[in-house]
């Protein structure tokens, strides 16, 4: 798989990596065996960054990715990119100390069963927390006491973005970027490549809309957030379908099925699309079974999109798309 350097992290990845939210809760049930078959496929498949989060199951995510990791013995040339925050209860600005921070991470280095962490991210922090000096003090502390290698962002918003670019020791920033969410595109992705600040996608198929397999009477699991969380009632609504309005977004995953190619998924053309994008470093597709991760991965061995493909999806957006999310985020 091509790969590209993370930003200041100076680790090369590869340009897919693997989403581990799915893999601790909220998107429905996925048991101990198809989690880590869902791991060994994506890395199999030339998968070298996995995303995963304290918070995703309470630790469980990333305690499957531990032990992942220890199956596959030191040497097996993975980049594992974490974050923390969203423990924090309530979860205000002033949680945000350098004693939370040594307290999360040593969560997370037990978790993962490593000592230093690769990538840790302030999973989307109140947006005052981006502008404080003492946040990336204590980071840079952590740094200093080698509890962590590099330490980024991921963000919902543009302008918390380009406050995260602006700090100088920020790694990279994590972001909601697919063919439903292009704000970034404008000044994110410019902004992330002059400053050297390497840019992590995210829900790059817009909670699995743009797979093309949903309809109107497509049920989603209770645990699922695409089931309670269509509203914005647990968390950011643009976490879920990237904020577009299910039927809208199933409408418009349509319009997208009819331009994908033979001998490609939809998902891989959503996919490819992020890839091609000048600024991404990688994009992180979640999957739940092997057959995702592996389709997810091939989406790197796509050719380029061509112009009259780029156009259609310009067109989908500025139709169906950008009056419910551009103003937004």
């Amino acid at each position: 798989m091509q790969t590209r350097v993370l930003g200041r992290t100076g680790r090369a990845v590869g340009v897919v990596g693997l989403g581990c939210w799915q893999l601790g809760a909220d998107w429905g049930e996925v048991g101990e065996d198809d989690a880590l078959a869902v791991l060994a496929a994506a890395v199999d498949a030339g998968v070298t960054l996995l995303d995963t989060a304290d918070v995703y199951g309470d630790g469980r995510s990333e305690s499957l990715v531990g032990a992942f990791l220890a199956g596959r013995g030191p040497g097996a040339g993975l980049t594992v990119a974490t974050k923390m925050g969203r423990r924090a209860d309530p979860h205000v600005a002033g949680a945000y100390t350098l004693d939370a921070f040594r307290a999360w991470t040593d969560r997370s280095r037990a978790n993962l069963g490593v000592e230093t962490l690769d990538l840790v991210q302030l999973h989307c922090p109140p947006p005052e927390v981006l502008s404080r000096d003492e946040t990336f003090d204590a980071l840079d502390t952590l740094v200093a006491e080698g509890r962590i290698a590099a330490y980024g962002v991921s963000v919902e918003t543009v302008a918390e973005a380009l406050t995260a670019i602006a700090r100088p020791d920020v790694a990279s920033v994590q972001i909601i970027l697919n063919v439903f969410r292009r704000k970034p595109l404008e000044r994110v992705l410019p902004a992330a490549a002059a400053a050297g600040v390497g840019i992590i996608a995210r829900v790059p198929l817009a909670s699995g809309l743009l797979s093309g397999k949903y309809d109107a009477s497509t049920v989603f699991a209770p645990t699922d957030h695409r089931a309670y969380n269509r509203h914005g009632e647990a968390f950011d609504v643009g976490e879920t379908f990237s904020g577009v309005p299910y039927d809208v977004g199933v409408r418009a995953a349509q319009r997208v099925a009819a331009i994908t190619p033979d001998g490609a998924t939809t998902a891989q053309l959503a996919l490819r699309w992020i890839i091609d994008q000048p600024g991404v470093s990688a994009v992180i597709p979640g999957a739940r079974n092997a057959r995702q991760a592996r389709g997810n991965a091939a989406a790197a061995e796509l050719a380029p999109l061509t112009e009259a493909q780029l156009n259609a999806l310009e067109a989908i957006y500025d139709e169906d798309i950008r009056e419910h999310v551009h103003a937004r985020w």
